[in-house]
């Protein structure tokens, strides 16, 4: 019996085309689901664009555009790049889309009816950029403590959500579920400012047209932060007044949401407190990853230098950009991008080490077998620890440690070259075949596991690979069966007369255009 996994990247705003910013979020949100699936999960992997709020229509009257002409362009923007990326998503949702506007509305009704939401009269300093109220105490330098732009005092009729009720039963639950807040590293932000005292929401806006109405009272828009996080329900089917029903009944509640760490507090205060208001169990982990910069500058369109991830695609391939973004820094960490550091590790990493390996490989068994790989009884040296390996990868998955689950790779592969380099095969002389049959065999073995640890991160090399180790069955097919005999320390083994593909190198070496 498979178990269900739901994971979320948070919903793009679509006032500018993707960056490599939401490419991060959703790669490591790919390479987690992909991983799931291979261990045997029924994956729901939610993606999507949050499209409502003045920002966006001032946006699209910039263009001459509709609102929902520009939304649906840009979101056509990132499906573009999800699927230039290899991203496996299961559901694209649009915060326009009816079937999401309607759980907005029924949830808006709902909450109205319990008393936790209500009517009043809002005054304080307004940021338009970022379309939120903040009191005078949360400004910096009489500004944006967000974008750092200039705010208004504004006075508008509002809905407020009762926040503050929420104050003591989110604390409590953020003291007995300790992954909730994750990286760990970032809790006490969370938790100070939830003790500092949470004051009630407001969650309708009436100088905005283009949003979600409400029902009940359509001179009021409901806010884009309330609107959009509602997505993580109504996507996987939530009906509020039918409840916890199928689909939504065998998906909910999300196993994780991947967000950038500046919409932390978002999806760790308010969004939480909804879910308690409607009655709903809460997600059981909420990560944030840090920021990129540019060779240690901000990224920023005005400076020229926001990283397209079409580009980088073009330019290296789609995975090695993939395994970049994830090896370069620990996820949760900020980082910074530079180009000469990517093509740093394609040529060492990828090329010289992993491209080598497999060439080394293929080239000595078509050489010395006719490209049969050879089978032997002896014990193997590089994976007698596979069961401990196995372990170590399982544990670096689930943690969302995706560095960990490379270096891993990567201490495998040096341990590998090396095994080569001392035994030399390619001076060993006819009389010595068992000795050669024992070398690639192992060799053969720790590459067919590679593609299996490593196949998330760069699902269409690992293919490649796959297939030149003259394997027929689909990897994503066996691979569940191959970790679970790794697990058990089960050494892979080619199946009788199986022979190699030589061809081209896996990753050719670039040149250092910054020598």
């Amino acid at each position: 019996m498979t178990k269900n996994f739901y994971l979320t990247t948070p919903l793009y705003y679509v006032n500018d085309v993707p960056h490599i910013g939401h490419a991060y979020t959703t790669i490591a949100a790919d390479v987690l689901a992909r991983w799931k699936r291979m261990n045997g999960s029924t994956v729901f992997f939610l993606t999507g664009t949050d499209e409502h709020g003045a920002k966006i229509a001032a946006a699209a009257e910039k263009t001459g555009e509709s609102p929902q002409v520009f939304v649906d362009r840009i979101a056509a923007e990132y499906r573009r790049m999800w699927k230039v990326l290899g991203i496996s998503y299961d559901d694209f949702i649009q915060t326009s889309e009816p079937r999401h506007k309607k759980v907005v509305q029924d949830v808006f009704e709902k909450l109205k009816q319990t008393g936790d939401v209500y009517k009043g009269m809002y005054e304080d300093w307004y940021c338009v950029h970022d379309e939120s109220y903040f009191s005078q105490a949360e400004l910096i330098n009489n500004k944006c403590p967000s974008c750092g732009r200039d705010v208004q005092r504004l006075q508008e009729e509002s809905y407020f959500f009762r926040l503050s009720k929420y104050q003591e039963p989110l604390l409590a639950y953020y003291a007995a579920h300790s992954e909730f807040l994750s990286p760990s590293h970032r809790v006490n932000e969370i938790i100070n400012f939830v003790r500092s005292g949470l004051r009630d929401l407001s969650i309708s806006r009436t100088r905005v047209s283009w949003g979600v109405p409400v029902v009940s009272d359509p001179a009021h828009v409901v806010y884009v932060w309330f609107d959009a996080l509602l997505n993580y329900i109504s996507a996987p089917g939530y009906v509020p007044a039918a409840g916890n029903t199928a689909p939504f009944s065998d998906r909910w509640p999300a196993d994780v949401h991947l967000v950038g760490k500046e919409i932390f507090r978002f999806h760790t205060v308010i969004w939480p407190a909804m879910l308690m208001a409607l009655g709903l169990p809460l997600p059981k982990r909420v990560f944030a990853h840090g920021w990129w910069t540019v060779e240690g500058t901000k990224m920023s369109k005005s400076l020229g230098n926001v990283v397209d991830p079409h580009k980088m695609a073009e330019e290296y391939g789609v995975d090695a950009f993939r395994y970049f973004l994830l090896r370069e820094v620990p996820f949760g960490a900020d980082g910074d991008f530079s180009e000469k550091s990517l093509l740093g590790r394609y040529n060492a990493e990828l090329a010289n080490n992993l491209g080598n390996l497999l060439q080394r490989t293929v080239t000595l068994i078509t050489k010395n077998f006719g490209g049969a790989i050879p089978i032997t009884p002896a014990p193997s040296r590089l994976l007698s620890d596979l069961s401990a390996i196995t372990a170590r990868i399982d544990a670096a998955y689930n943690a969302l440690a995706f560095h960990d689950v490379l270096e891993i790779s990567f201490s495998l592969m040096i341990r590998t070259n090396k095994y080569i380099d001392e035994e030399a095969p390619w001076k060993l002389t006819p009389d010595q075949k068992e000795k050669l049959s024992i070398i690639l065999l192992e060799c053969f073995s720790v590459l067919k596991t590679l593609c299996v640890f490593l196949s998330p991160f760069m699902p269409g090399k690992m293919n490649e690979m796959w297939e030149k180790l003259g394997e027929r069955s689909s990897l994503t097919e066996t691979g569940p069966k191959l970790i679970e005999s790794f697990r058990k320390g089960q050494i892979p083994l080619p199946s009788t007369g199986q022979t190699v593909i030589k061809g081209e190198p896996l990753f050719m070496r670039k040149g250092d255009r910054w020598k």
